[in-house]
């Protein structure tokens, strides 16, 4: 039987919700192996004057335990 970890994390980027999301998953892609699933908990962003100047996402990564790992 297959078991997953969760794993919550924050990525922000300056351009879009979307970005921020991909450059979170390719970070955490680097350390963590088997990641099998994202799902977007949060979004929001900082706000100066009109403008939208950063954006954040909460993401809950999902990525299989591999028990025959050495």
């Amino acid at each position: 039987m297959a078991m997953e970890k969760h794993l919550s994390i924050t990525g922000a980027s300056t351009v879009s919700w979307k970005d921020a999301i991909v450059q979170a998953v390719a970070e955490a892609s680097k350390t963590i192996d088997y990641l099998s699933t994202v799902r977007v908990i949060e979004q929001r962003a900082k706000v100066n004057g009109k403008k939208i100047t950063e954006y954040y996402v909460d993401l809950d990564l999902s990525f299989i335990i591999d028990r025959d790992r050495d």
